[in-house]
């Protein structure tokens, strides 16, 4: 499989017309192209939830997005969580980096995931299936999922909403590119903290 050629053909103009080919179905692609992502990465979360947002509107593309994104970072969870001690899972708890997101995980529970669910730029499969191996309760990492998705995907909904306007509104354009590196910069503040902190530990 060429996840290249699928990445390219994953347009805005081509998951749109998906949407409205299947009309019908009302909502079901719409949350089953955020569900998808959460268990391949390599899809294009960004492109499906502004996709929702001109499709169904600001709001109503949000709620679809979100409910998919949620629905699936919490089955990643569950799947792992069940099956991650099994040998077909367990090479991952073998690996120092993910032993080490483990630990961190354990240690700081709700809040940093929190923080780094809100984030566009997190890579959120690897924090699904790192938080099913920690021993973080389901509760807590739903809480997580749920509020900081909401965030993640406004902040999204609202770049895609009307998309075309940024292109004749520049300081609109200026204050959603603005936004946008802010989240990047913060997400990666937290990663290089992250590392410190795993190297601090380890000597």
């Amino acid at each position: 499989m060429d996840f290249d050629a699928i990445r390219e053909w994953m347009t805005l103009e081509n998951i749109m017309e998906i949407i409205q080919q299947y009309r019908s179905l009302g909502p079901i692609p719409g949350i089953l192209l955020p569900l998808l992502e959460a268990f391949l990465p390599f899809l294009p979360l960004f492109v499906f939830v502004m996709a929702n947002a001109n499709a169904f509107g600001l709001w109503i593309g949000f709620l679809i997005s979100w409910l998919g994104s949620v629905a699936g970072a919490l089955l990643v969870f569950l799947i792992v969580r069940k099956y991650g001690q099994q040998r077909l899972l367990s090479f991952l708890q073998k690996n120092r980096q993910v032993r080490k997101l483990m630990e961190w995980v354990d240690r700081h529970g709700f809040g940093p995931l929190f923080l780094l669910l809100c984030f566009p730029f997190t890579p959120s499969a690897v924090v699904n299936v790192v938080a099913g191996l920690s021993k973080i309760s389901p509760l807590q990492y739903a809480l997580a999922v749920t509020a900081g998705k909401m965030v993640m995907i406004f902040t999204i909904s609202f770049v895609g909403y009307d998309i075309f306007s940024l292109i004749h509104k520049p300081l609109r354009t200026a204050l959603v590119l603005l936004i946008i590196f802010v989240l990047w910069y913060v997400g990666k503040q937290i990663e290089v903290r992250l590392n410190k902190s795993g190297q601090r530990e380890r000597g």
